[in-house]
């Protein structure tokens, strides 16, 4: 752990408003957190930091950042933030949320906030000593066909949930893509669960939405390798976990197309099924019209439904928006929280309980 100012007794952070906010790295989903903090009356971002100078300057000029840095100790001593986005590669999350902490910061994290259960639970002890606040980022809970799901979970139209299935493909081994590379090989490689590790998290904390809460677990994982070289220590999961009377079904591949991130519900009246890479929600329960015409009214609605996604779809394509909608929402609900010093939308029990299952899923005992 890096040293840094004296100020393990650093006054409680006021709850003022704007919050001053840094942002530790350039990649991808930073657009996304940078976007947000540069809009939201709540945040002034104070500072972007990224081992490259050029991209830290470039990311603070085009989202008006006051400062850039290409050191993190240093800008936590220069920027003093009360909020810092860690967005680096995973390997680095557990010395960076560390440094951050120890420098009075409240952080959020990208997945996962730690290699494992152990180690994340060092980060939140540590958070605890300094009177601050981890928050990692589920940010696909919040995407609208998931709480859409969870609204008909609770309002009891699917009945009670029995089945969960939560799958994605992705070409992690496509040749030219950034984790296919021998010749410079991605961090991610050095996860427990290699790449996979990477987007596991999601998978976990979107089956733990809809299984018992408090219920143990009993857990079968099959991890393949598709290919003798080296590089890849997995490249496919299938997984079962059973809580209670609820089954899930954890998948991940790189050998199915297109692109996927498919998850459903399915209870004792009826199932609920969405993309979350190709937004819709497709509902099957009873209707009004009977067991007789139920199949003919969902086919109706759900075509409906389905005509309108493809074409919300295709303006998000040409308006270049993401899946990461839901990240807006998980933002704004965190920092209302941060503000009014109340509990952020994710919990110590929603990271505790991903990071859990990610440690059964890789436990040999539970290997088939």
């Amino acid at each position: 752990m890096s040293t840094l100012l004296d100020e393990h007794s650093r006054p409680a952070v006021p709850r003022r408003q704007p919050l001053r906010a840094a942002v530790i790295g350039t990649g991808k989903i930073s657009e996304e957190h940078l976007r947000f903090l540069s809009r939201d009356s709540r945040v002034e971002l104070a500072a972007v930091c990224d081992l490259s100078p050029s991209l830290a300057k470039y990311a603070a000029t085009r989202f008006k950042a006051a400062a850039a840095f290409s050191d993190s100790v240093r800008m936590l001593q220069e920027a003093r933030p009360d909020v810092v986005h860690v967005l680096t590669p995973p390997h680095t999350h557990w010395a960076l949320v560390s440094d951050a902490l120890n420098a009075g910061a409240h952080v959020v994290v990208e997945k996962p906030v730690a290699p494992t259960n152990a180690k994340f639970r060092e980060l939140w002890k540590l958070a605890e000593e300094r009177g601050r606040r981890i928050v990692e980022d589920h940010n696909y809970r919040f995407n609208e066909p998931i709480l859409a799901i969870e609204e008909l979970v609770a309002a009891g139209e699917l009945g009670d949930v029995r089945e969960v299935d939560v799958r994605m493909a992705l070409p992690i081994r496509k040749a030219g893509g950034r984790y296919a590379d021998e010749n410079l090989p991605h961090p991610s490689h050095n996860l427990p669960a290699g790449v996979i590790h990477e987007f596991i998290t999601h998978l976990c904390y979107l089956a733990l939405r809809f299984l018992p809460a408090g219920e143990m677990w009993r857990v079968a994982a099959a991890w393949s390798k598709h290919g003798a070289e080296a590089l890849f220590k997995y490249d496919d999961l299938d997984a079962l976990v059973i809580s209670g009377p609820v089954h899930a079904r954890i998948r991940f591949t790189s050998h199915c197309g297109p692109d996927c991130f498919a998850v459903t519900v399915r209870g004792t009246r009826g199932w609920a099924e969405t993309d979350l890479f190709q937004p819709h929600l497709r509902v099957v329960v009873p209707r009004k019209g009977g067991q007789q015409l139920s199949p003919l009214l969902n086919h109706l609605l759900n075509g409906a439904n389905l005509m309108g996604a493809s074409v919300r779809g295709f303006r998000n394509k040409v308006m270049q928006k993401t899946p990461y909608e839901g990240l807006r929402t998980f933002l704004d609900q965190t920092y209302a929280a941060l503000c009014e010093d109340k509990p952020p939308p994710v919990t110590y029990d929603d990271m505790d309980r991903a990071s859990r299952l990610v440690d059964a899923l890789l436990e040999d005992g539970s290997r088939v």
